[in-house]
């Protein structure tokens, strides 16, 4: 009996054990780990030793294989190859690496897309998107799964108990990169999903508006996927939105899949992600929480964006890292960042140099947002193919380190100082903690405003991203979440233009503010519902007790405009957007609009609402000046403190550690306690340059 209950508690506490080494794997006690791609199948067997030895040598503790390696796996149907990767792998081994491994997927072989044409995908013009670049391949293809089940079982089963393997990364920034599915098997999958939600086509044409413009359906085969490139207007908002959600669901399902073809072989401490680019709008991160954790690629330096100040074009902005860390980390609660640029690149509308120090600045700024591990793209520069020019860590010699190379092996130094004075258990100062804000993200808005912007000046992303930065002023710790989390936690929650929700919702925020939150609503909150209609009521009209209004209309403005705004006796100017609010007999009016035909009217108001407070900002601006002034007034009414860093300086407490780091063009000082323990740099930051203390 007693070795029956002993074999009893073991059974029970498997489970236990076995995400607690997995956690442990993930969560370690190394503060970050830093790491590098590598492509043995690119470069020539004899140099690989040297390669992967250098990559050591250079203070790294993990590499990356495999990820378009289909041919080199399988050259032939069914005819594998492993050997190279076996060898690969014992190399990291042999000089104390780890190994994230990765499935073929993005990059399927020549003669399978050759054997099997109706895999590959179909643009918006109709055109087969031909072999030889990457993300070709049809997630809702089932002859493509087949290919893809029998590559990533043998790959599970041949690596499963291989120590060298420290986790899985599945495809490679699965995107399609912003191209849509129009394929026969995406049109297929897409009516398959329609009326697996819908049930009957009648559901459907009510939730489309079909009686609108005849677009009524007698049953789902006659509904193609709505293509704005073969319509002569833009296609019905309702199937458009239904499409990327179809298309949400279609790549995620295509990586959870893979998962569950790994999980069924491979040990619980070897974990399994993958890579998303944070803004690419097609993929959904929020629709991947299955996974063990959701990795982000980022690159900030590619002509894009001109950063902060004259030089800011060679460090890019500094919300980008940090906006990714706080929204990645809030998926499954652990993140990574698996593709940092490794200085100039080859693919941006032009391609500069970065600044001395940006690549080491941008580790330390994944490193302040929680990240666990990064990892530069790539170890050496190709000297063959599409990315001739992107940088490496190596040099085209293959011998030479690159400037950013010599960027990696610094912070891979003093990762050794920072690690003797980590402390895992630290706890933030209560300041700072005190500041704590999320910012509400949403998907379907998102999706539904690009479809319909009603301005072109309007950008869901740049809008959230304009609040995300006025916090990194305040030097608030923020999450970026999304409807499932706790609203609690947080002593001031944002919501920023979420134009589709219930009313269930609604009595969440309304339930957050009686309790003592500070409510922040934008403009075009709650202007639909769910399936993206106007409600049969006044615009807006669930949030009206929320935030103290009677009605609301919007205006805009053309670019080459400004209107006006008076608070607290100044000026501001705006242009994009405009909420106009007819007050409740209770709100207060924190601003008007002093112009247009509706001068006077309420720009900015304000509620009180039980313990808490909601304030409802109905403008979206240029230069966020509007936006900033009113966020620091809800902030000290709160008496909650907040700092005022200038533009481009960015400080976070994480670890035990305060971080700042400097994107902007001049000279900061940034203000170090005297008491502090300084562990890197010094208090005077030059553009690019970082100080840690504690």
């Amino acid at each position: 009996m007693k070795n029956y209950l002993y074999l009893l508690s073991i059974f029970l506490w498997m489970p236990i054990i076995a995400l607690s080494q997995q956690l442990k794997v993930i969560d370690n006690d190394k503060l970050m780990e830093i790491g590098t791609y590598y492509y043995p199948e690119q470069w020539p067997e004899n140099e690989w030793e040297r390669d992967i030895k250098k990559i050591k040598d250079l203070g790294l503790e993990f590499t990356h294989y495999g990820e378009f390696a289909w041919s080199t796996m399988e050259p032939e149907e069914g005819r594998y190859n492993f050997d190279w990767l076996d060898k690969a792998i014992e190399l990291a081994a042999k000089h104390n690496l780890k190994v994230i491994l990765c499935t073929p997927t993005p990059t399927p072989p020549a003669w399978l897309t050759n054997k099997h044409p109706d895999v590959l995908i179909k643009n918006s013009e109709g055109r087969i998107i031909q072999h030889g670049g990457r993300q070709q391949a049809s997630w809702n293809s089932l002859v493509y799964r087949n290919y893809v089940e029998k590559i990533v079982t043998m790959m599970a089963k041949r690596y499963a108990n291989n120590k060298t393997v420290w986790g899985w990364q599945i495809d490679n920034e699965p995107s399609h990169y912003s191209s849509f599915d129009y394929s026969d098997n995406a049109q297929k999958a897409f009516r398959q999903w329609l009326e697996k939600k819908y049930t009957t086509i009648n559901n459907l044409n009510t939730a489309w508006g079909t009686a609108f413009w005849s677009q009524t359906y007698n049953n789902f085969e006659q509904i193609i996927i709505p293509n704005g490139k073969e319509t002569l207007q833009k296609p019905n908002p309702h199937a458009m939105l239904d499409f990327k959600r179809f298309t949400g669901d279609a790549v995620s399902d295509f990586v959870l899949w893979q998962q569950d073809l790994l999980k069924k072989h491979i040990p619980a401490h070897q974990w399994v992600t993958t890579n998303l680019m944070a803004d690419h709008s097609i993929v959904d991160p929020l629709r991947f929480k299955k996974l063990d954790f959701v990795t982000y690629t980022k690159y900030l330096v590619a002509g894009f964006d001109m950063g902060h100040g004259e030089q800011g074009f060679r460090m890019g902005s500094s919300n980008a890292i940090g906006f990714a860390n706080d929204w990645f980390r809030n998926i499954t609660g652990t993140t990574g960042v698996m593709e940092l640029q490794p200085g100039q690149v080859n693919w941006g509308w032009y391609n500069p140099q970065t600044m001395k120090g940006t690549v080491r600045m941008w580790i330390y700024h994944v490193m302040a947002g929680g990240n666990k591990f990064v990892c530069n793209y790539r170890f050496r520069q190709p000297l063959t193919g599409l990315e001739q020019y992107h940088y490496g860590i190596m040099q085209t010699d293959g011998t030479s380190v690159s400037t950013s190379g010599e960027e990696y092996t610094q912070v891979a130094k003093e990762l050794r100082l920072l690690r003797k004075e980590y402390n895992p258990e630290a706890t933030a100062p209560k300041s700072y903690s005190d500041r704590k804000t999320a910012i509400l993200y949403s998907t379907d808005s998102r999706w539904d405003m690009e479809h319909q912007p009603q301005t072109f000046q309007w950008d869901y992303v740049k809008h959230i991203n304009k609040y995300y930065k006025i916090l990194q002023s305040f030097v608030a710790p923020v999450d970026v979440i999304d409807e499932t989390h706790d609203f609690s936690q947080y002593p001031v929650l944002i919501v920023p233009a979420c134009q589709l929700l219930d009313k269930k919702l609604v009595a969440r925020w309304k339930e957050y503010a009686d309790n003592g939150g500070h409510l922040v609503i934008t403009c075009r909150t709650g202007q639909k519902n769910r399936q993206a209609h106007l409600w049969n009521e006044k615009l807006s009209a669930p949030i009206y007790d929320l935030i103290g209004a009677e009605e609301l209309f919007f205006d805009m403005l053309p670019e080459e405009r400004t209107a006006h705004i008076k608070m607290d006796g100044n000026n501001f100017k705006w242009n994009n957007w405009a909420d106009v609010v007819k007050p409740s007999k209770n709100t207060e009016i924190w601003a008007s609009y002093s112009d247009q035909f509706y001068e006077g009217k309420a720009a900015v108001t304000r509620t009180k609402s039980g313990k808490g407070s909601v304030t409802f900002i109905g403008v979206d601006s240029d230069d966020a000046k509007t936006e900033t002034v009113v966020l620091k007034k809800v902030y000290d009414r709160a008496n909650i403190g907040t700092e005022n860093l200038p533009e481009g300086v960015v400080m976070q407490w994480k670890h035990g550690f305060w971080f700042a780091m400097n994107y902007s063009s001049v000279v900061q000082t940034i203000n170090i306690p005297a008491n502090s323990k300084i562990i890197i740099g010094q208090k005077d930051l030059k553009p690019a340059e970082v100080v840690i203390w504690k």
